[in-house]
């Protein structure tokens, strides 16, 4: 029950990039085609499960046996720019055009607030290894749904009659800022 309860919470309740508000330059930056948010929302999971163990690991094993706590956000950050390296990498070998088609958004997965953000949040919550994985998945599945229904609705608005002092990015801010709008009704659900 407390896994159902993390998961539906990163997902809904505590999404990332609705009530948090982290994650947000990627969110914005690769929510132009569906195709994109897809790669991106898939390459993000990836590195977020996966720091997420090996920060668990490193918290526990390392920094608070040798007391240093106080280094957890430049290790982290650290495990999280190796792993990124590690995506970036395999995606140039297996998908080339994915690889172009994020350009620059993909080394900045490294400066991905919600990379982070789970980092660290499983250590603040005391999450156990399990939960910890959850959290990260969870995490990974709010901000995924986030880039495909904003990507969605930027793909339908570029064919719509919107003013042009709204057209491009500041109706995507509108878009977004109404999605965040709809998922506060969540708050009640855990």
């Amino acid at each position: 029950m407390e896994l159902t309860k993390i998961l539906i919470s990163t997902i809904f309740v505590n999404n990332y990039v609705f009530a948090r508000f982290l994650g947000i330059c990627p969110f914005f930056g690769v929510s132009n085609k569906m195709d994109t948010a897809a790669g991106m929302g898939a390459a993000v999971t990836f590195v977020v499960t996966l720091s997420s163990i090996i920060t668990y690991f490193i918290q526990h094993a390392i920094l608070d046996t040798l007391g240093l706590q106080y280094l957890q956000t430049i290790v982290f950050i650290l495990v999280i720019a190796a792993l990124v390296q590690f995506v970036e990498v395999a995606l140039k070998k297996i998908s080339p055009t994915l690889y172009n088609s994020l350009g620059v958004y993909l080394p900045l997965i490294t400066t991905n607030c919600v990379v982070l953000g789970v980092a660290i949040l499983n250590i603040q919550e005391d999450y156990n290894l399990i939960q910890t994985i959850v959290n990260g998945l969870g995490a990974s599945a709010g901000f995924v749904l986030a880039l495909l229904l904003l990507s969605g609705i930027r793909e339908e608005l570029v064919i719509a009659d919107v003013p042009e002092s709204f057209k491009g990015f500041p109706i995507a801010l509108v878009a977004a800022g109404l999605m965040a709008i709809a998922f506060s009704g969540f708050n009640g659900l855990v």
